[in-house]
C-alpha cells in the first residue's frame, strides 16, 4: 500500500470515529470511558496521519 493510499484510508477512519463520537455522545445512556476511548482511538490516528504527512 502507497502512502498516498495509506493516508486516505487513515484519514477516513478518523472521520468515521468523529462521526461515531458524535453519536455516542447524543445518546441517552452515554458511556464517558467508551466516549474517551474514541477520542484517544482518533487522536492516535490524528498524530500519524500528521507523521506520514509531513
Amino acid at each position: 500500500m502507497s502512502v498516498v493510499a495509506h493516508l486516505q484510508e487513515l484519514k477516513k477512519k478518523h472521520e468515521t470515529l468523529s462521526q461515531k463520537v458524535e453519536e455516542t455522545q447524543r445518546s441517552p445512556s452515554t458511556d464517558p470511558l467508551a466516549v474517551q476511548e474514541l477520542k484517544k482511538q482518533k487522536l492516535r490516528l490524528k498524530e500519524e496521519i500528521a507523521r506520514l504527512d509531513s
